[in-house]
């Protein structure tokens, strides 16, 4: 029986791989799941392109940057390749290349999801890449594969042998996302590779379904994220844009009224607020930290017994002072760090619940 890419070749997906009987699936359809992103237009992305406009020039540039996306599925396939069609390819001096335009594989076992391998972006790439991972034998695995932090994917296949199995993997615990808002920190700048940003490690400590709505410099609080923010469903929120905020007075002015916003909303949900992540307590880091303990501190006397607060120095305790590629963005290690500082207090929200 011929197959629909030889009755229609506009089904057919052109690859470079020497590999045989190597078929690819189009990720936006079953058994395929994608989770923190969705199909907008020609790309993917974080949230709508009309709600990006009204907030900031700065927000719809970066709206498309697939971070926090992720594809699941099952396969006994022997290997797994991808042919990714990207509109940019985030190449900076203090990020690696495997992180802002990289995709990165793991596979769930009995112990959670362990890293596979890096779908590696070749540097000269321009409009996205194909890459492919030799698993070995042929069983069966749930495999998790994490987009890109700081590009636009407008299109993304995987490639399996042809006569492979392939089926829905198992859904996250939360029924609800965790969402995420804040800077370029919160973006992912500067993991190595997406897995290592601090949400992806929570997700695979917890099994948590989240939503990544970081904004490189352009995270500030504006009323139409707020809007935004509170209308989705949501099982926690999280955020810090304590370092895009333009001044201590523009963050005393939008920081409360956001968490207002948020509770108003979802009277129920916890609510983790932070400071920006760093180990340094300067005049500057404190007189904002001030700020934001005060929105924590309000909320506690009005009867909130749901909100919770971490400061920078708890989020690096674990890297001090070498936890940064550039005294700001955190590498692996400082992102391991807040991950474990923030992990502690959802572990004890998801025990009491």
């Amino acid at each position: 029986m011929k197959n629909l890419a030889e009755v229609d070749s506009n089904f057919k997906i052109e690859t470079k791989l020497e590999k045989e009987g190597i078929k690819f699936y189009d990720i936006k359809k079953s058994p395929f799941k994608v989770y923190g992103v969705f199909p907008g237009g020609e790309k993917f992305c974080r949230l709508p392109e009309n709600v990006a406009r009204k907030v900031s020039e700065g927000v719809l540039y970066l709206h498309a940057n697939t971070a926090g996306g992720r594809v699941r599925f099952k396969t006994d396939s022997p290997y797994i390749a991808i042919l990714a069609k990207m509109n940019t390819d985030g190449i900076m001096p203090h990020f690696a290349f495997s992180g802002s335009a990289g995709f990165d594989m793991y596979e769930k076992t009995s112990n959670g999801e362990n890293y596979i391998k890096t779908f590696m972006p070749p540097i000269e790439m321009r409009q996205g890449y194909e890459s492919i991972v030799e698993l070995g034998e042929k069983k069966l695995r749930e495999i998790t594969i994490n987009f890109p932090l700081y590009s636009e994917v407008s299109e993304l296949y995987v490639g399996l042998d042809e006569n492979a199995a392939v089926m829905e993997a198992s859904p996250y615990i939360n029924e609800k996302p965790l969402v995420y808002y804040g800077s370029s920190i919160t973006q992912g700048g500067c993991a190595s590779r997406p897995g290592n940003s601090y949400q992806a490690i929570i997700s695979r400590r917890f099994n948590l379904d989240y939503i990544n709505l970081g904004f490189s410099g352009s995270a500030k609080g504006e009323d139409e994220m707020t809007y935004y923010i509170s209308s989705l469903e949501m099982s926690m929120f999280i955020y810090d844009y304590d370092y895009n905020a333009p001044s201590a007075e523009h963050l005393r002015a939008t920081h409360e009224k956001l968490f207002k916003a948020v509770r108003a909303a979802h009277p129920d949900i916890p609510i983790i607020i932070m400071s920006r992540p760093s180990y340094l307590f300067t005049p500057l880091v404190k007189e904002r930290y001030e700020i934001i303990e005060r929105t924590y501190k309000n909320a506690v006397s009005s009867g909130d017994k749901n909100v919770y607060l971490l400061n920078g120095e708890t989020l690096m305790s674990l890297c001090k002072n070498d936890g940064t590629v550039d005294g700001c963005h955190p590498n692996d290690f400082g992102f391991a760090s807040m991950a474990q500082a923030v992990g502690d207090v959802i572990e004890k929200i998801l025990s009491c619940n």
